[in-house]
């Protein structure tokens, strides 16, 4: 407006610092003259001794911007290039998980190679983890936990067989414990451990009949298992374990649990889940597709919650804090399940346009990864049910392939696995995505007291 008081947009009023002061405190009705004082400085860079009004709209949607733009850093992560691992694997890889006690990495592979990597994801060795059975021509891996609380690792084989290895043993990992004569082949495995208490931890597993079995270990840093007097002579032979003695209840330092509510299916995933105080599983039936087995007062026995899904999952992660559990869906939908409710999921996730074959909560955002048949990656923001980010990844072209999904939250590293093939993608730093100043580094900062200006130097030039 002129100053007469008339619309008169080419004539623009100008304020000096005084006026915009006076007016401002005026007109707002809230805030110190001080306060618009230093807003006026800041608008004013050039230090004319006024400012009009395209001087203060650049400034605030300068500001605004910038805000906008360190919000977006913080709530959408940026990655680095996709990078392919030099794996050694001839086979496909079944699992990839992270050491803490020795902040390792490993993946295994079907024909049951090893491969430990450091932090910095150098292959440091590769090395055969085998079963006495492993000269059978179609014996393969199945499943790789990390048992951290007693320094172990299980390994799940086709034989029916579950090893324990040790890792603090020099060289290659020793085998500690066979457990032998499952009546099912074991194809996924999952370890939890109490945190305020390392004697209690859970080994879940389900099978290729449909069963669902867990072993709960009561004192599981004196020992998982009852040595036999024998044993004790040569502390580091392997022990030989059936299935069928830790069912009779010989073990006093652990116990069974299991059910069969998914008879004939494919157990695909398998967990304990201490929030909810369940074992959490799930299969590609549109019947009894992820079940709930809640442990009773005893502990020792489970009651059973069926959720029945179209068309089936693949898998499926919970998030204890916002208490859901979100399932990845052969019929291309993200489902987000109340794990008290099983009528209907709380929300669905539309945007894949092929199944979706993993789904991993990123925790400490509460956001949602999920990855689909024709190799796209997206992340949700569960709050407002939205896809934020869609990532298409370079994988070869093809049908039929083996994928494994895993992201190291604490390391922001996101692996995913094509067949025996290892690809990362890494989160840049937090420090890297903030609001800056300017492209290239600062080397070097003037105050020029004359103009009241900071100068700034950088290699490729100097700018004021």
């Amino acid at each position: 407006y002129s100053s007469n008081g008339h619309n008169n947009p080419c004539q623009a009023i100008c304020m000096s610092r005084e006026e915009f002061m006076q007016r401002m405190t005026e007109t707002v009705g809230w805030g110190t003259k001080q306060e618009y004082g230093e807003l006026f400085d800041k608008v004013d860079v050039a230090q004319d001794g006024f400012i009009n009004w395209d001087k203060l709209t650049s400034f605030m949607l300068f500001a605004l911007y910038e805000k906008d733009e360190r919000a977006k850093a913080t709530v959408v992560p940026a990655w680095k290039d996709f990078e392919f691992l030099p794996v050694k694997h001839k086979d496909t890889i079944q699992k990839v998980i992270f050491l803490k006690s020795s902040s390792r990495y490993l993946t295994i592979s079907k024909e049951g190679l090893l491969g430990v990597w450091g932090e910095n994801l150098k292959l440091q060795e590769t090395l055969p983890i085998s079963s006495d059975a492993t000269k059978l021509k179609h014996l393969w891996v199945t499943s790789l936990v990390s048992l951290e609380n007693v320094n172990k690792i299980a390994v799940a084989f086709t034989s029916k067989e579950i090893c324990f290895y040790d890792l603090l043993s020099k060289g290659e990992f020793p085998c500690q414990y066979k457990l032998q004569g499952l009546k099912g082949t074991p194809i996924c495995m999952e370890y939890w451990y109490d945190p305020l208490d390392a004697n209690k931890s859970v080994l879940s597993f389900g099978d290729i009949t449909g069963k669902v079995q867990a072993i709960v270990f009561t004192t599981a840093l004196i020992s998982l298992f009852e040595r036999p007097a024998s044993a004790h002579e040569d502390e580091e032979a392997m022990v030989t374990l059936s299935w069928e003695e830790l069912l009779s209840g010989y073990h006093k330092c652990c116990y069974t649990l299991q059910h069969n509510l998914h008879h004939g299916d494919w157990v695909r995933q398998v967990t304990y889940n201490a929030s909810l105080d369940a074992i959490i599983s799930s299969t590609t039936s549109n019947t009894n597709t992820m079940v709930l087995a809640w442990r009773e007062k005893s502990k020792k026995h489970l009651k059973m919650t069926s959720f029945n899904v179209a068309e089936g999952i693949h898998a499926f992660d919970y998030h204890s804090q916002l208490n859901l559990i979100a399932t990845a869906g052969i019929n291309k939908k993200v489902c987000l399940w109340n794990p008290y409710v099983v009528s209907k999921p709380v929300g669905v996730l539309w945007g894949h346009s092929a199944s979706v074959i993993a789904v991993q909560f990123f925790a400490a955002r509460k956001q949602l990864f999920s990855f689909s048949k024709d190799k796209v990656l997206r992340l949700w923001d569960i709050q407002h049910q939205l896809s934020i980010q869609r990532i298409a990844c370079p994988f070869p072209k093809s049908q039929d392939f083996r994928c494994v999904f895993h992201f190291d939250e604490a390391h922001g590293r996101l692996f995913i696995s094509f067949n025996n093939q290892l690809a990362l993608l890494a989160m840049k730093s937090e420090a890297r995505r903030r609001a800056k100043s300017h492209k290239k580094a600062v080397t070097c900062v003037l105050y020029n007291s004359v103009l009241k200006q900071v100068m700034m130097l950088f290699y490729t030039g100097i700018t004021v």
